[in-house]
């Protein structure tokens, strides 16, 4: 007999880059399972235009800033009620050569996709660990568990959202709070913009996202494959020999999608994404 569905009415969520993509969609599918849902995004106009469409709120945050992280939770509890649920989304991809990649663009992507979701996590769990309750959400990727060229520090820091989360989720595994890893395939949002095609491989939709994540607070996991054939194809991939593993991959042309992307047509999101956060030169001068 199927367990019925955990009630997410009237639980307090907060949702990181939660203006646009997957954090939007996301924030959509928890409004309408009656959640009082809070998005956090650097983007503040963004972030408030989207709230008023969704009915929920919204309040700055920059997730490479641990006093504006602190801020976001502290008034969600403050107006929303005691956080519930947390969904650590914001991430930015800078793509091409790695030798080529500029300092700075590592450091950004290292800062806002693998520490955002650190910081997110520590001060999450201080808030519900003293409750004895609370679901953590990690959005990683495909890219947590595969190794594809073209965007090597964006893999890194997706692998490192994999194995941090496994561990902090082993590290409170008495206190309560349960932890869940998204690992979709490619989603349909402006990060995947010039992107090629992989055999046999479509496109997800950041509502399938979204889904996956409703469904996994409702029915508690730790994986959330999207789509769900994800994660059985990676399992037996993974007991292939490397060499067998990798001539797959380039009869699925899996190995191109990322690495022969037409850069080009990225110039809109790499802008956006270069100019997501404020620099550390300009928070130093900020509080000086």
């Amino acid at each position: 007999m199927a367990t019925p569905p955990r009630s997410l009415q009237g639980r307090v969520a907060a949702v990181t880059g939660g203006a646009r993509g997957i954090g939007r969609a996301i924030a959509a599918r928890l409004v309408g399972r009656g959640m009082k849902v809070a998005i956090g995004d650097v983007d503040e106009p963004a972030a408030r235009a989207a709230a008023a469409e969704l009915g929920c709120a919204a309040y700055p945050l920059d997730v490479t800033d641990l006093g504006s992280f602190e801020a976001f939770l502290d008034r969600i509890e403050s107006e929303l009620g005691p956080l519930e649920v947390i969904v650590n989304n914001a991430g930015i991809l800078h793509l091409g050569p790695f030798v080529e990649e500029d300092e700075a663009r590592q450091l950004r992507q290292v800062d806002i996709n693998l520490h955002g979701p650190m910081r997110g996590t520590k001060l999450a769990l201080r808030r519900m660990r003293p409750r004895g309750r609370g679901h953590i959400v990690n959005v990683a990727s495909s890219a947590g568990k595969l190794t594809p060229p073209g965007i090597a520090t964006y893999t890194a820091t997706k692998h490192g959202v994999v194995g941090f989360t496994e561990a902090a989720r082993l590290e409170n595994a008495d206190a309560g709070v349960e932890f869940s890893i998204v690992m979709p395939g490619v989603v349909n949002t402006e990060m995947i913009a010039g992107y090629e095609n992989a055999r046999g491989v479509r496109d997800v939709e950041p509502e399938e996202v979204a889904a996956g994540v409703v469904d996994a607070l409702e029915h508690p996991r730790v994986d959330i494959w999207v789509p769900r054939s994800l994660g059985p194809t990676y399992r037996l991939t993974s007991m292939l020999p490397r060499r067998v593993r990798e001539a797959a991959m380039r009869v699925l042309k899996v190995d191109r999608v990322t690495w022969d992307a037409d850069r080009s047509a990225r110039a809109a999101y790499e802008a956006r994404a270069a100019a997501s956060e404020p620099s550390r030169s300009e928070r130093d001068d900020a509080a000086a």
